[in-house]
Formats: structure tokens, sequence, C-alpha cells
């Protein structure tokens, strides 16, 4: 998976690949995971709609820094994600 410094790749279900960019990441103790928020790339021409924002958890891989994206199941993990974008859009509108 090759990916540039705020770009990732992810394979829906029908195994499209969507280019897709990273909106930011962070890491739970709690879970013992991290996570990556990001929307695909090209969403945010279309003033009319709000961006997807999707989330997975990955753990990640210290020899590749490069973690496999595992789905979002528990309600807990989703509250977590939810609580930290936002925050992250909240400091967007600040800035």
């Amino acid at each position: 998976m090759n990916h540039g410094e705020n770009n990732i790749t992810i394979v829906d279900e029908d195994g499209n690949e969507q280019l897709c960019e990273v909106l930011f990441t962070f890491d739970s103790e709690e879970f013992g995971k991290s996570y990556v928020l990001y929307y695909p790339i090209g969403a945010e021409e279309d003033e009319d709609e709000e961006i997807e924002i999707h989330a997975s958890s990955f753990i990640p891989n210290e020899e590749t820094k490069d973690g496999e994206l595992q789905p979002i199941e528990s309600d807990e993990e989703w509250d977590l994600v939810e609580e930290m974008l936002n925050t992250f859009l909240d400091e967007q509108e600040e800035k």
C-alpha cells in the first residue's frame, strides 16, 4: 500500500480502490489501537453534500509503519472517534 503523506488508498466492499485524504490519526491507550479518520478525495468538490468522514482502527506495524485498517465495531470506540472528531473540527473553526 503506497501512499503519500496524507493520502491512503482504501478498498471498498466491492473491491474498488478509492484514494482518500487523511484528516487525522490518533492513538488510544484504552483500546490499544490507533485510529485514522479520512474522507474520499473529490468528495469536497460537491458543495451541497456533507463530506462523509470515515474512520478505521489500525495497529501500527513498527517495521513498515503501515497498519492494516480494521473496521471499528464497538460503540465505545465510535464514541471516542466522534469525540475526537468534534474536538478536531472545533479547533479547525477557531483558526
